[in-house]
């Protein structure tokens, strides 16, 4: 370890063996570093051709956290992907519940519905806005309030279409029975 010195003895010759995952000061033995986790990049070949970077670096010295490998590792600040996920999706619609008049209990049950969705992986592939607009209707069809599909859509700039696609495959994956609406609309030609 070069610039490295002892802290007992004052010695710069420090043997480091990353197998083992130390730094010993080969003059009086002392274990300068223990667990050292990482201490080189890897690279890896993702499907699409790309390269990521695999691991981080941490040593005695660090705080926590990763040392530049993007904003992805030091983005939460200690939060996990899932938990930032959740944040954001309640702050989405709880927007989108009060720009529809809707109470506390509706914005609980719509964020439940999201976290169900969360949890069977429902939401990879889908715009988090999709998502989150369909979960508000599921909790206005289940809680049986006057917001039509229509409502909702115009909430957000989102197609009415888009929402229902997302809504239809939300529900029935999720085995959630919606009740009918009860409203009879007829169109005369």
């Amino acid at each position: 370890m070069s610039g490295k010195k002892c802290k007992h003895c004052g010695s710069s010759e420090i043997e480091v063996d990353p197998a083992r995952g130390d730094a010993v000061c080969t003059n009086c033995g002392t274990v300068l570093e223990d667990n050292i986790i990482v201490a080189e990049i890897e690279f890896q070949e993702n499907a699409h051709g790309g390269a990521s970077a695999i691991g981080q670096f941490v040593s005695a010295e660090s705080k926590g956290g990763a040392t530049g490998f993007g904003r992805a590792f030091n983005g939460g600040i200690g939060q996990e992907s899932r938990e930032i996920t959740l944040r954001k999706a309640r702050e989405g619609i709880t927007a989108l519940c009060q720009q529809l008049r809707l109470n506390q209990q509706c914005i609980d049950i719509a964020c439940n519905f999201y976290k169900m969705a969360l949890s069977r992986h429902l939401t990879i592939g889908r715009p988090s806005s999709h998502t989150q607009a369909a979960c508000v209707y599921m909790t206005c069809r289940t809680e049986g309030t006057a917001h039509l599909l229509i409502d909702v859509s115009d909430a957000v700039p989102i197609c009415c279409y888009q929402v229902g696609r997302t809504y239809f495959k939300l529900s029935r994956a999720l085995c959630i029975n919606i009740p009918p609406t009860g409203k009879l609309i007829m169109f005369i030609i």
